[in-house]
């Protein structure tokens, strides 16, 4: 009863004095449903991105927009949130007409997502972590976050301390799920079967390590790491693959200064008994040397400027991750395979080559492995129940509008 009033209060608090600003221009689409998603941070927000993307496929009359964080590339309609207000909430949604709406995080806006649900959008929460619920309330005035996560039908949480925290609050047991967090995981990287047998028959069960989308300024770091790692296990075999494929050749120079035996896999070469590094020009198969090396470094990252790459790729593929410390572009992926004992970060040759020497067997590597690999499913999951939840709307009697 006490939540609804402090509803109550926040929403009659909105209405008095609303700002007036300009009227949001109606979404541009040929009739179709709306899905409207809302992403805190950039994580998120390419998570969101690669629904949207199967969105298209399975509903191509469906329009997806999204608002708060953006990322490069996207192909979303995208709109700021409006002053949560009464009536900048009523032409937000009166605008967009969604018909159903992803919301993600623990940052809540009480008068649009209860404009939202009086419109009759289904409304899903996301990534509800056990933290404080925020909303633009004065101190003064009683919380209205529990009130205001009574309007979701589903909400997701990412973890069971979160469901604890959500259940205090007085969300029903019924709409609850611990799904963990909304990961862009995407798909795993293809390689044929056939490759894939030819390349293992080739390294004829030498240890191997990955070094993966490696920049030339960090590839002498890379190579005094493999050269150390060496001599504790003189047939391991290092997999060195570019950030792209135009600086193979400058790397392939700096391998010649380490005085490292490589075999230049694209101009045709194999691997033999004396090779020490397999340079392959360019990420285009990386989908084999995820798939044959149980420890993969990801390059982007021992020095400023790359911003790290995405490490659900490796994880999608049973490889444990190894990184620097400069992958500000996907630290909550990295942070989230590391709380999963997935990940480990170094910072240096040294701290490499020792993390290799420990981690390269492949007994040693499967538990960190394993860890990655749930992540990654866990967000494959959430994925498709979430795709599940948008087209049994969109499929149901009315759907669509």
């Amino acid at each position: 009863m006490q939540g609804g009033l402090s509803l109550k209060a926040y929403l009659a608090l909105s209405r008095r004095g609303s700002p007036t600003a300009p009227a949001p221009a109606p979404i541009a689409h040929s009739d179709g449903p709306v899905i409207w998603a809302h992403a805190p941070d950039t994580e998120t927000a390419r998570a969101l991105t690669r629904i949207a993307g199967r969105v298209r496929q399975q509903f191509p009359e469906a329009t997806f927009v999204l608002s708060g964080a953006a990322v490069s590339g996207m192909a979303e309609d995208r709109r700021d949130l409006p002053p949560d207000t009464s009536r900048e909430a009523a032409a937000y949604v009166a605008a967009l007409s969604p018909e159903v709406v992803l919301w993600c995080g623990n940052a809540l806006r009480p008068a649009l997502l209860t404009t939202c649900r009086a419109h009759g959008a289904r409304m899903i929460a996301l990534n509800a972590a056990d933290a404080p619920f925020r909303t633009p309330a004065p101190r003064w005035l009683p919380d209205p976050a529990p009130a205001t996560l009574a309007v979701f039908d589903r909400v997701h949480a990412v973890s069971d301390p979160a469901l604890r925290r959500l259940r205090r609050l007085g969300v029903e047991t019924g709409r609850l799920r611990a799904s963990g967090p909304l990961i862009d995981a995407g798909l795993p990287l293809d390689c044929p079967d056939t490759m894939h047998e030819e390349a293992s028959g080739l390294l004829a069960g030498r240890p191997v390590w990955l070094a993966a989308r490696v920049q030339p300024d960090e590839a002498d770091e890379v190579l005094r790491a493999h050269r150390r790692a060496v001599r504790l296990a003189h047939r391991l075999l290092l997999v060195l693959v570019p950030a792209e494929a135009r600086q193979a050749d400058t790397i392939r120079a700096i391998a010649d200064r380490a005085q490292l035996r490589l075999c230049h896999w694209d101009a045709g070469y194999l691997p033999d008994e004396n090779t020490q590094v397999i340079l392959a020009e360019g990420p285009a198969e990386l989908g084999l040397w995820y798939r044959l090396a149980p420890l993969a470094f990801l390059g982007g990252s021992l020095v400023p400027g790359a911003g790290g790459h995405d490490p659900f790729e490796a994880a999608a593929l049973g490889a444990a991750v190894l990184y620097g410390p400069n992958v500000g572009q996907h630290l909550a992926a990295y942070s989230r395979l590391v709380e999963a004992g997935a990940a480990r970060i170094v910072r240096d040759a040294e701290s490499l080559a020792t993390a290799v020497s420990h981690l390269v067997a492949p007994d040693q590597a499967a538990a960190m492995a394993h860890a990655g690999w749930d992540v990654v499913s866990s967000g494959a999951a959430l994925v498709d129940e979430i795709m599940t939840e948008i087209g049994q709307r969109l499929d149901a009697p009315g759907g669509g509008r």
